[in-house]
């Protein structure tokens, strides 16, 4: 396998990798599981499980390390999180007056 650039869907930095994401990894600036759901390409909330797999198993935690073999790293980087931003902002002010 050759190099290529993992996101992490936590901090949305990059990382250069030369080999798989291996279960035990963790992103290097912020800490998180490489090998979650979150990072997985088949991810997806409007999803049974949350899962675009229909043969994945169960993941409670989709922040964590899990044993899925149908795990392939998300290809490109993560859009940021501005509503989320946007909503705190909005909650703040909201109890600020």
């Amino acid at each position: 396998m050759s190099d290529w650039v993992f996101y992490c869907w936590k901090c949305k930095n990059s990382t250069n990798m030369v080999d798989k994401v291996m279960r035990a990894d963790t992103c290097p600036h912020c800490g998180a599981d490489m090998h979650s759901c979150k990072n997985c390409m088949y991810h997806d909330t409007n999803y049974h499980n949350e899962c675009k797999e229909h043969v994945a198993f169960y993941v409670p935690d989709k922040e964590k390390f899990n044993f899925c073999g149908m795990f392939e790293p998300h290809d490109g980087p993560f859009e940021p999180d501005d509503d989320i931003d946007l909503a705190k902002a909005r909650l703040k002010a909201l109890f600020s007056k």
